[in-house]
C-alpha cells in the first residue's frame, strides 16, 4: 500500500495530499527528495531510496511542466509496488484537468483518487495472474525438456556400455570417457583431461601423441639451473665493478646552457642533518597577495555563437514552407515532446563530454533537463536549441552554486570564540598536490592574521614530512611532526592538543595519498576523521580527471561511511581543485565532482607559487561549458 501521495507546485505550495495511515512518515523523505534530487538536477532518475532510522522508503515522481506541478508517491521499499508509475500517470492526467491556478484546496479530488487507486491495483493483480500463468507454462515445458534430456543421457550412457561390452578394450575406453562427459559436463578442465588420458589405452593413438608432446619439468629446471650457474660464474669472474671510495661525496653539477644567466636557487630543503634542526633558518618573506582576495572579472559582452539546429527541425521547416514556419515562430509551438528535445540534448551532451564532464554525469544532466522541459509550451520567437541551452544553464547554476556558507574565515573566528582550533583535513589520491595546496591555504590564512599550525600526518610516503617542513620554514609557520611509521590519527590528536596549548587558530592536517580502493589506508583515514572530528574535510582532486572523478569521490565518501564506527559519519565537506591552469577549457571535472558529492568547490589551485589559489567563478565555468 502507498504511504503517501503528494501534489505540490514548483514554488512549494502543497495542493493535495493523501495518506494511507494517520501516522506521519518517519524522517523527512519529501524534503530530502527535494534537496537531493529535484534541486540537484537528478530528476531524470526513476526513483529515490530514503533510509529512515526505523523505515526505508522508495519515492517516485512525475512532472507537469506546463502547469508547474510535481506528483510524488511514497511507499515502503520492501513492498515493490508495480502499479505506482501507472497510478502517478493517471493522477497527473485527472488532476491537471481540475487544476486552477487561483484554487489552493482540492477536497473533491479524494473520490477521484480512490477510484484511480482501485483501478490501478486491479490492473496490477490481473498482470500478476497473467504472469503466473505464463510462468507456470514455462515451468512445465522446462520440466518436460529436463525429462527428455535425462532420457537422452540415459540412452547415450546405455549405448556406450553396450558398445563396451561387445567391442573389446578400445570401445570400453571410449564409453567410459563418454559417460564421464555426460556426468560432469564438458570435460575441458585440466583434471578431467588427466583422468581421461589415464583411463585410456596405453598403446592408443591419443596417448602416443600426448607422450610425444610432453616434457619432463625436472629436466628443464636442471638445465635452467646449469645455464644460470654458468652465466653467473662467467659474469662474476670477468666483469668486476670498480671500487668506489665511500668517503668521497659525489655531487651533480648544474648544467649551464650557453651564455644564459644562472637561475635563482629553487631547492629550499635543509642541507644539514636528517631533521634539519641544527641549521634551521627562517626565510619567510612576503610572496604577494593571494588570488583568493582578488575579484575575477568576466567581460559582459557575450561572444556571438551560432545556434545549432537539429536536422529534423531543418527538414520540418522545409516541408512546412516559409509561411507556416513564420507563423509557428510567432505563435509558439505546442507542448514540447521528448522527440523534439533529443537532437538538441544529444548535441549538448557531446559538448559537455568534450569539456571533460564525465559521461554518466552528462547523461543524467540531459535526462533532468528533458524531464523539466517535457510538456512545456515554448514561447514565441524561440527555438528548441536555445530553450534547451537556457534550461541547462539554469541547472548548472543550481548545481555549482554552494548550498551553504563556504566562508572559512568566519568559521575560524567562530571556533576561536569557543576556545578551540579550527581543524582542516586534506584527503585525496596520490600525486594531486595535497601538501603544496595545504601550504597555499596556510599562506592565505596567514595573510588574514590567522595563527596556523601544520600537522605532518603523512607517515607513509618517504619525504612527506621533509616536504611539509620546507613549506613551514618558508612561511614561518610552526609544524607538528612525529616522523614516519606512526599512527596518523594519534599524530593528528597530539597536534590538536599542541595547538590548544600554543593558541593556534587553525590546524591544517596533511594526510597520505591513497587510492579509493585501498582499504587499509582508507580505514586509517576513517579512524583519523572519527577520532579528531575535524570541522572541514577537504578532498583534493585534479582538474585533469574525467570519468575517474566520479569513481574517486563516490568511493571516498562510501568508504568513509562504511568504515567508521559512528552512526553519523563525517563525509567530504568541500573540494579543492588543483592544476586548474593546465586544462584550458576542459573544466568539466568541477561539475562532475560537485554533482556526484554535493560538496562545493572551495579552492582552486592555479599555479606553483603560494599566491596561486583562488575561488571558483561559477559564471566563468558555465560559460566555458556551454561555449
Amino acid at each position: 500500500m502507498l504511504e503517501q501521495l503528494l501534489i505540490f507546485t514548483r514554488g512549494g505550495l502543497i495542493l493535495w495530499t493523501w495518506k494511507e495511515f494517520e501516522n506521519a512518515l518517519k524522517g523527512s523523505p519529501i524534503d530530502t527528495l527535494i534537496r537531493s534530487c529535484l534541486l540537484e538536477e537528478r530528476s531524470g532518475d526513476l526513483s529515490y531510496n530514503y533510509d529512515a532510522p526505523a523505515a526505508a522508503y522508495t519515492l517516485k515522481w512525475t512532472f507537469n511542466n506546463d502547469l508547474g506541478l510535481i506528483f510524488v508517491a511514497v511507499y515502503q521499499r520492501i513492498l515493490h509496488l508495480f502499479y505506482v508509475d501507472h497510478l502517478l500517470a493517471t493522477v497527473k492526467r485527472e488532476f491537471s484537468q481540475l487544476y486552477d491556478p487561483k484554487k489552493t484546496v482540492y477536497y473533491d479530488f479524494d473520490d477521484v483518487y480512490r477510484q484511480l487507486q482501485e483501478e490501478a491495483e486491479a490492473r496490477a493483480e490481473e498482470l500478476k495472474k497473467s504472469s503466473k500463468l505464463q510462468f507456470g507454462g514455462s515451468r512445465s515445458t522446462t520440466f518436460q525438456c529436463k525429462k527428455q534430456g535425462q532420457a537422452v543421457i540415459g540412452r547415450a550412457s546405455d549405448g556406450g556400455n553396450q558398445r563396451s561390452d561387445g567391442s573389446g578394450e578400445d570401445g570400453g575406453d571410449k564409453g567410459s570417457i563418454l559417460s564421464r562427459k555426460l556426468q560432469n559436463g564438458n570435460s575441458n578442465g585440466h583434471q578431467n583431461g588427466i583422468e581421461s588420458y589415464a583411463t585410456g589405452d596405453g598403446n592408443g593413438k591419443e596417448n602416443r601423441e600426448s607422450e610425444a608432446g610432453a616434457f619432463d619439468v625436472n629436466k628443464l629446471q636442471k638445465k635452467l639451473r646449469s645455464k644460470g650457474g654458468k652465466k653467473t660464474d662467467t659474469t662474476t669472474n670477468t666483469n668486476k665493478p670498480p671500487k668506489v671510495d665511500s668517503n668521497k661525496k659525489i655531487t651533480k653539477k648544474n648544467r649551464v646552457w650557453g651564455d644564459a644567466p644562472e637561475h635563482p636557487k629553487l631547492d629550499f630543503t635543509d642541507p644539514a642533518d636528517e631533521r634539519g634542526d641544527d641549521n634551521f633558518e627562517v626565510v619567510a618573506k612576503d610572496h604577494g597577495k593571494s588570488m583568493m582576495d582578488k575579484e575575477e572579472t568576466i567581460s559582459s559582452d557575450d561572444e556571438s555563437e551560432e545556434e545549432e539546429v537539429g536536422e529534423d527541425n531543418k527538414s520540418n521547416a522545409k516541408k512546412m514552407g516559409w509561411f507556416s514556419s513564420m507563423f509557428q515562430s510567432i505563435t509558439g509551438k505546442a507542448n514540447l515532446e521528448k522527440a523534439d528535445l533529443e537532437p538538441a540534448l544529444k548535441g549538448l551532451k557531446d559538448r559537455l563530454m568534450t569539456k571533460n564532464v564525465a559521461e554518466e554525469i552528462a547523461e543524467k544532466l540531459c535526462e533532468s533537463v528533458a524531464a523539466s522541459l517535457e510538456g512545456k509550451k515554448m514561447g514565441s520567437f524561440t527555438r528548441i536549441s536555445s530553450t534547451v541551452k537556457t534550461a541547462m544553464e539554469e541547472a548548472l547554476v543550481r548545481i555549482l552554486t554552494p548550498k551553504r556558507s563556504i566562508d572559512i574565515l568566519r568559521d575560524v573566528h567562530a571556533a576561536k570564540e569557543q576556545g578551540k582550533p579550527y581543524v582542516v583535513v586534506f584527503v585525496g589520491v596520490n600525486g594531486v598536490g595535497k601538501s603544496t595546496n595545504l601550504a597555499k591555504v596556510a599562506y592565505w590564512l596567514q595573510q588574514h592574521k590567522v595563527n596556523v599550525m601544520m600537522a605532518a600526518c603523512d607517515t607513509f610516503r618517504s619525504g612527506a614530512v621533509e616536504q611539509l617542513r620546507t613549506h613551514a620554514r618558508r612561511l614561518n609557520i610552526p609544524i607538528f611532526e612525529k616522523g614516519y611509521e606512526k599512527d596518523p590519527a594519534a599524530v593528528a590528536k597530539e597536534a590538536i592538543q599542541e595547538a590548544v596549548r600554543n593558541g593556534s587558530d587553525v590546524v591544517l592536517v596533511d594526510t597520505a595519498g591513497r587510492m579509493q580502493d585501498n582499504e587499509p589506508l582508507m580505514r586509517a583515514l576513517s579512524k583519523l576523521i572519527y577520532l579528531n572530528n575535524p570541522e572541514l574535510v577537504l578532498f583534493v582532486g585534479e582538474a585533469l580527471v574525467g570519468n575517474d572523478a566520479v569513481d574517486q569521490l563516490s568511493n571516498f565518501n562510501q568508504k568513509l561511511a562504511d568504515l567508521t564506527t559512528s552512526p553519523n559519519a563525517k563525509l567530504i565537506d568541500g573540494i579543492l581543485l588543483t592544476k586548474f591552469d593546465t586544462i584550458d577549457d576542459k573544466v568539466g571535472a568541477a561539475l562532475s565532482m560537485v554533482y556526484i558529492s554535493g560538496a562545493p568547490v572551495m579552492f582552486v589551485g592555479c599555479g606553483q607559487s603560494y599566491t596561486d589559489l583562488k575561488k571558483l567563478n561559477v559564471k566563468s565555468i558555465i560559460k566555458t561549458l556551454l561555449m
